[in-house]
């Protein structure tokens, strides 16, 4: 079954960096987008990043441009997330998603807090 672990997440101080990944199983990976979105407390869950199956094109959300790069390993079946510049409304839980079905499947998140 399809199986999406995040990692990397934790407690940075403002203008820090901080390295997510996400690794996949259970479906042809390189085939595939992937995303990125975060979920800060008591709001909904947003779109951060995504990549095409070549990572041949990338989005970003307007608040991450310029500090956030989505890559991806193809040999790996790893999408990952750089992060810099780090500021406290950054801070969430966050989430990769393949879109391998309606609506896509969920790894169970890593939380990234932002805080002096």
């Amino acid at each position: 079954q399809v199986q999406l672990v995040e990692s990397g997440g934790g407690l940075v101080q403002p203008g820090g960096s901080l390295r997510l990944s996400c690794a996949a199983s259970g479906f042809t990976f390189s085939t595939y987008a992937m995303s990125w979105y975060r979920q800060a407390p008591g709001k909904g869950r947003e779109l951060v990043a995504g990549i095409t199956s070549t990572g041949g094109s990338r989005t970003y959300a307007d608040s991450v441009k310029g500090r956030f790069t989505i890559s991806r390993d193809n040999a790996k079946n790893t999408v990952y997330l750089q992060m810099n510049n780090l500021k406290p409304e950054d801070t969430a839980v966050y989430y990769c998603n393949a879109p391998v079905r309606p609506g896509g499947y969920w790894g169970q998140g890593t939380q990234v807090t932002v805080s002096s």
